[in-house]
């Protein structure tokens, strides 16, 4: 059972959530006891039951932390059938259309957070009384997993707050604290402890006996305007489709179906307005878009975060004192994310000056949380005093976890490996910040290789949510289970690969923005290139992030590997990308955003704009390719990368490689990642279309033995 009913000397019956488990979900089970209680109460209310007196209201309660976390994601992973979810969601709804409308007050008593079907519960009742909790949050974060609100949550939002308002919050998945909750009319009161929850909710229904929502009542009028009425809502509706499209570029269904089904819902009376709403869902949850985020934001990520790829057998450990070589842009953000988790940090560079200023980023950065309100100046001070600068290597014996953040050069990070190795306690782990140099071979400069671990953070540290970690031929167990705890330790997300040059992010990430200048040397004309990045579902286009990551350093990259390749005799690859590079830090002298001039000119002030000479010196071709062409172009080039790296099993997980490239280098999140959107296209008609492009464009989309073993097999990623 997970529903238990109470009824107090008022003639108040309380129903309490438990479920069994950590929290509250609605799956099956609780569908249908949910009905028979809220039957039973309607039976109660029209005093067909022998009592003192009838119903005076209903308080509905939780008996865990929290009081709901939303839907059963295993029981709407496995929805097929979209004809079965529209009646299932229908009978959900109409259940809590005949609580809200027993003709009794029904308060919702929120110990803790209420998050998607949690939350449209919440909205159900006529009174909402949430405890100050600094950990409740409160919100529709469905989107984020490509569904939307399906108990009447955007019928019911837009009810209460207008078109205007709902939608940037059903949109945008926004969860909110207790605090913003109460001042966005969420809730609508705040008490301080637990034992003045139900005795204020007992209050608030003997003070209001005929409380009904205010859709219910006479004259009711929705907030902000009725889309029926042009005059009123002229200024909303025209462009919101236009700003939608903007932001999604049609990949996520999702944010469409949302204000789909408010702007029809707001048209129409409530009843129909939630059948709407159901159509709507039934259709996106059975929609390929809405299984592939599914499966990579809930099933892969907590597969993730469970540790599946960290060694089982090592016991968890905390990092108590870390030491950082670098206080530049990734030194100093691993010194603010590790303090800011309650680490102590000692940050070395050359001279004190210079970790001074790294460390003066760092409270530039505490400054900005202090000015949007999370946290105050104490919290600032404190955790500004935990970050320790020095230029003396002395100061990192007495640390249990050391990274270096140095220039990405092997002679430099092995001066400041061998100095490290030879003042670090022999338990201590290295961890190497490095984003192409292979692992084992810098491991050779410290003194216990086994200790020494690939961590790889992404810019900017205090955004990016993942980290690499990168196993070396003799990196122990203990050391990668080190680096994955500390990981978790500052809140980011830990994917585990085996060592290979550029490792699995940065070696599949290198074929994107190689794919995007390959286009620009064959002549496609540069915003059409960007343009097929983003509708690619990319977080910016490929000439864009080259810029950023900096031309030079995509350079630096790529002779440190033709010297390394060199000195083993074995030959560098070339490809129509490194004329492109050549031509742009040796002859154009135009290395990216940080010098203000790449092939984006970065005006003061201003925004930027493609470099216009870059036609003249990329002539046009004689034929434009299709967007749908530039697009396919990119994401195959980094599937099928994404592939050889399982091939050669420097991935061994396809959560790992769907979230790294995800969280890693912004892959299009509506494909749930590289290997995933092998899996949706289909194996054998991917094969297909990947020996289309490798007949037309070249070796590298040549289908790799893997998948066609697969295909033969009639096998997925798993």
């Amino acid at each position: 059972m997970s529903i238990h009913s109470s009824t107090d000397e008022h003639n108040i019956v309380t129903l309490t959530f438990e479920r069994a488990g950590s929290v509250n979900l609605i799956d099956e089970n609780f569908l249908r006891e949910f009905e028979t209680h809220v039957s039973s109460l309607a039976a109660f209310g029209t005093g067909s039951l022998t009592l003192d007196e009838n119903l005076r209201g209903v308080i509905l309660a939780s008996a865990k932390d929290t009081f709901f976390v939303g839907a059963d994601i295993e029981m709407l992973y496995r929805a097929q059938d979209a004809a079965q979810v529209f009646e299932m969601t229908q009978a959900f709804k109409a259940t809590l259309r005949k609580l809200e409308t027993l003709g009794k007050p029904i308060v919702a008593a929120l110990n803790g957070s209420a998050l998607g079907g949690g939350f449209e519960i919440a909205l159900a009742c006529h009174h909402r009384i949430a405890l100050e909790n600094k950990k409740a949050q409160f919100g529709f974060p469905e989107v984020t997993l490509g569904v939307f609100p399906a108990g009447g949550g955007v019928t019911r939002f837009v009810r209460m707050f207008g078109l205007q308002t709902a939608l940037p919050y059903l949109v945008e998945g926004t969860r909110l604290n207790v605090q913003e909750a109460k001042d966005a009319g969420w809730i609508d009161e705040i008490v301080s402890t637990n034992d003045e929850l139900m005795p204020r909710a007992r209050e608030w229904i003997l003070q209001n006996p005929r409380a009904q929502q205010a859709w219910d009542a006479d004259g009711y009028r929705i907030p902000g305007g009725d889309p029926r009425r042009p005059a009123v809502m002229s200024q909303l509706l025209p462009i919101a489709p236009a700003m939608l499209t903007q932001k999604t570029h049609r990949n996520y269904p999702a944010p469409e179906a949302i204000l789909s089904a408010a702007v029809e819902g707001a048209t129409v009376n409530f009843e129909t307005a939630t059948r709407i709403e159901s159509r709507y869902f039934a259709k996106l949850l059975t929609s390929q878009t809405a299984k592939n985020m599914l499966n990579a934001f809930w099933f892969q990520l907590n597969e993730i975060k469970s540790g599946a790829s960290r060694p089982k057998k090592i016991a968890k450990q905390e990092t108590k004192k870390l030491g950082v070589l670098g206080a530049g842009f990734m030194g100093h953000g691993i010194a603010y994310v590790s303090a800011l988790a309650g680490m102590d940090v000692v940050m070395k560079d050359v001279t004190r000056e210079r970790a001074d200023a790294g460390k003066e980023k760092i409270a530039a950065l505490l400054d900005e949380r202090v000015a949007r309100g999370k946290m105050d100046a104490a919290a600032k001070e404190k955790i500004l005093a935990r970050v320790h600068t020095t230029d003396d290597v002395n100061d990192l014996r007495a640390c249990d976890l050391v990274i270096e953040a140095v220039f990405e050069d092997r002679a430099v990070k092995d001066g400041v490996i061998r100095e490290t190795s030879n003042v670090m306690d022999a338990s201590a782990t290295f961890g190497s910040n490095t984003s192409t140099l292979p692992i084992t071979g810098l491991a050779a400069s410290f003194a216990r290789p086994e200790n020494f671990v690939g961590i790889h953070f992404f810019s900017p540290v205090y955004k990016m949510p993942l980290v690499e970690i990168i196993r070396g031929k003799q990196t122990s167990d203990e050391a990668i289970a080190k680096a994955f705890d500390y990981v978790l330790q500052i809140g980011k997300t830990p994917i585990v690969v085996n060592d290979s040059r550029g490792f699995y992010t940065s070696r599949v990430f290198g074929t994107y923005v190689s794919e995007g200048m390959t286009l620009l040397a064959e002549g496609q004309h540069p915003r059409a290139i960007e343009s097929a990045g983003i509708k690619a579902g990319m977080a910016v286009g490929p000439l864009a992030v080259s810029d950023e990551v900096n031309i030079g350093l995509i350079w630096h990259i790529r002779e440190q590997t033709r010297k390394d390749l060199g000195n083993k005799g074995k030959i560098f690859a070339t490809d129509a990308s490194d004329a492109v590079v050549d031509f742009m830090v040796n002859t154009a002298k135009r290395t990216g955003k940080v010098q203000g001039a790449g092939f984006y000119e970065y005006p003061i002030g201003e925004k930027k704009f493609l470099w216009r000479e870059l036609q003249n010196h990329f002539p046009p071709a004689p034929a434009e390719l299709s967007q749908n062409e530039m697009v396919e172009r990119l994401l195959f080039v980094q599937c099928l990368e994404t592939v050889r790296c399982v091939e050669e099993n420097v991935v061994t997980s396809s959560a790992d490689a769907n979230i790294g490239s995800i969280f890693g280098w912004s892959f299009a999140p509506y494909s749930g990642g590289t290997l995933q959107y092998i899996n949706a296209y289909g194996i054998e008609k991917f094969i297909a279309r990947a020996r289309d492009l490798a007949q037309t464009y070249g070796a590298r989309f040549e289908p790799p033995q893997l998948l066609k073993e697969m295909m033969e097999k009639g096998k997925e990623f798993k």
